[in-house]
């Protein structure tokens, strides 16, 4: 008896000793009660209770926990139905709350999240509820957090991950946008067509000004060329009107050969003249300039004749 006695209480010591002395982890608090009603929390560390009238009540996790949101069918408010699954990131703040405040925490949190998603997607379009996920997580952390917060818990964030909608409204939306983008295709291009024609017309117009300009130039330069010419036909005039008035004889068969020699020179290069045939002679037209020539020099004689002699004061003398 001696030494089961001995071992009885030996293994007595022990569990007391295991039930007195406890090693709380970090990231945890546990929760102290004394006959069953909570009375502290113990932190991360050692501490000491005394056995059967102290015992530890819950294990709460203190770090931030992520948990996941199962895929569930929501209606929107043009009632089209869209499979919606998310994320939450939560954190305990007060153990004993978390502890005693609700029974099955994760659930509560779980089956809270899935109501406001709810709700918010309802009160939506389609259209609204594809485009605006960050409006749909700020309302839906909004409520949860201050639903939780007796629970003294802290609902960090709300992420929607997937918003599916029928398959039939997404073959429709790809339609739709494949139509939108040919439609933009469209305007594109026809916007180019439009600024190659009207650059196109400007460049014609700038091509027409410019070749006016050039008109007008060109037909100031042959103005001005036919003025000068003219000038200068009427100077070789008044200079062999005054040679022919000087008594030149020359002059006027001069002037005469050359015009009929320009005559015969244009009428040789006409486009519709392959050979020319005149019944004249060099002699003939010799002749004639020096009948001309006789007449100019008649009418010289003439003028001289008319005119008036005055007597050199020497001769009178």
């Amino acid at each position: 008896m001696g030494p089961l006695l001995a071992l009885i209480v030996l293994f007595a010591g022990v569990v007391i000793l295991f039930k007195t002395v406890r090693m709380v982890p970090q990231g945890y608090e546990w929760t102290v009660e004394r006959f069953g009603k909570y009375t502290h929390t113990m932190t991360p560390g050692l501490h000491f209770l005394v056995p059967v009238v102290y015992g530890v009540g819950r294990k709460i996790n203190m770090m931030e926990q992520v948990m996941d949101v199962p895929s569930q069918d929501v209606i929107t408010k043009d009632n089209a139905v869209v499979k919606v699954d998310g994320v939450v990131y939560f954190q305990v703040l007060d153990a004993a709350k978390a502890a005693y405040e609700v029974a099955t925490l994760e659930i509560a949190i779980l089956n809270l999240v899935m109501t406001n998603i709810r709700t918010s997607i309802g009160s939506m379009d389609l259209d609204e509820s594809l485009s605006k996920r960050d409006e749909i997580n700020a309302k839906v952390l909004v409520a949860v957090d201050q639903a939780t917060h007796p629970w003294g818990l802290k609902v960090n964030r709300i992420e929607l991950k997937d918003i599916q909608p029928p398959r039939d409204l997404v073959d429709s939306m790809a339609r739709q946008m494949k139509a939108e983008r040919e439609k933009r295709a469209n305007i594109l291009e026809a916007e180019g067509f439009r600024q190659a024609a009207i650059l196109k017309a400007e460049g014609e117009k700038q091509s027409v000004i410019l070749e006016a300009e050039g008109e007008k130039e060109a037909a100031f330069r042959q103005a001005e060329a036919r003025e000068r010419l003219a000038e200068a036909e009427a100077k070789a005039t008044q200079m062999v009107s005054d040679a022919i008035a000087s008594g030149n004889v020359q002059a006027i068969n001069y002037f005469v050969a050359q015009k009929y020699i320009e005559a015969f020179k244009s009428l040789a290069e006409g486009p519709n003249q392959k050979f020319v045939l005149m019944p004249m002679e060099s002699a003939g037209v010799i002749g004639s300039l020096g009948g001309i020539a006789e007449l100019a020099k008649e009418a010289m004689d003439r003028q001289a004749g008319g005119a008036k002699v005055i007597p050199s004061p020497k001769a009178g003398g």
